[in-house]
């Protein structure tokens, strides 16, 4: 017997095919545990490196008050200065040193280049009147015709007055040999080792030259401003909290609610 439109068994069909349709009409996706844990872990790893990196911007420019502030004051006198002063709080402090430069203990800091020349820093202890002695940078000097001829800058004798800047050397620099130098001719300024190397105690801390002690001495002050990279810190920041707002866009893009509709035969 064929079934007429209006048969019970039809209708139930059409409801169930309806409420089918209906729940699939307003079924949302759920975001999947493993991409939004990726996801997850790039934005806190994103965030945490340019909170670093805003940390260290903060600390350069911090310094770099620091310094500017050194460089408008007046000098001092380096023998007015404590043996435990706070010396990074000094750094690039204009000072006055008086004392006899000990010629016999100059040394030459290689791979110095200025205006593309290779060369050296020439550095000679200052002793000073209260009995101490400091590290001076004098200038810098040209290589010689080879490197088996190291060029001469002879100290001034006697009394001198050395105007300059405080600056700490780097505590940290590579070397593939660790034992102390011998000779003149060092790679790295270390005021410890040169104290270990020579049994002349000299303060942590080293004097860069800005005036000549005596007229035309040869060589040549030019001490660079120290580049401190503070947009270097600026623009990292920025770029390690833009990966994380990508991140969290990205997320919402792929994991937004949406429905999800059959289409229309």
């Amino acid at each position: 017997m064929r079934r007429g439109a209006g048969h019970p068994t039809d209708v139930g069909r059409r409801d169930s095919g309806t409420e089918i349709e209906a729940g699939r009409a307003g079924r949302v996706t759920r975001p999947r545990a493993l991409p939004t844990l990726a996801a997850l872990i790039v934005i806190v790893v994103c965030v945490a490196a340019g909170n670093s990196q805003q940390q260290r911007l903060h600390a350069k420019q911090a310094l770099r008050s620091q310094l500017d502030a050194a460089a408008r004051a007046e000098p001092v006198a380096l023998a007015s200065l404590a043996d435990d002063a706070d010396w990074a709080a000094l750094r690039y402090r204009r000072v006055i040193a008086t004392g006899e430069f000990v010629a016999s203990r100059q040394i030459l800091i290689d791979n110095k280049v200025h205006a593309g020349r290779a060369g050296y820093d020439v550095v000679t202890p200052l002793a000073l009147a209260n009995g101490r002695a400091i590290l001076v940078k004098r200038g810098w000097i040209a290589q010689g015709p080879s490197r088996s001829e190291t060029p001469r800058a002879p100290p001034p004798s006697g009394a001198i007055s050395v105007r300059g800047r405080l600056a700490l050397p780097a505590a940290g620099y590579l070397e593939l040999r660790r034992e102390p130098p011998t000779g003149t001719v060092w790679q790295n300024l270390d005021p410890a080792r040169f104290t270990a190397a020579t049994g002349l105690t000299v303060q942590p801390v080293v004097i860069e030259a800005t005036t000549a002690p005596v007229p035309d001495d040869g060589l040549i002050r030019d001490w660079p401003a120290p580049e401190l990279g503070v947009e270097t810190h600026r623009i990292y920041m920025f770029q390690w909290y833009a990966f994380a707002v990508i991140a969290a866009l990205l997320w919402v893009w792929f994991h937004r609610p949406r429905l999800a509709r059959r289409g229309d035969d």
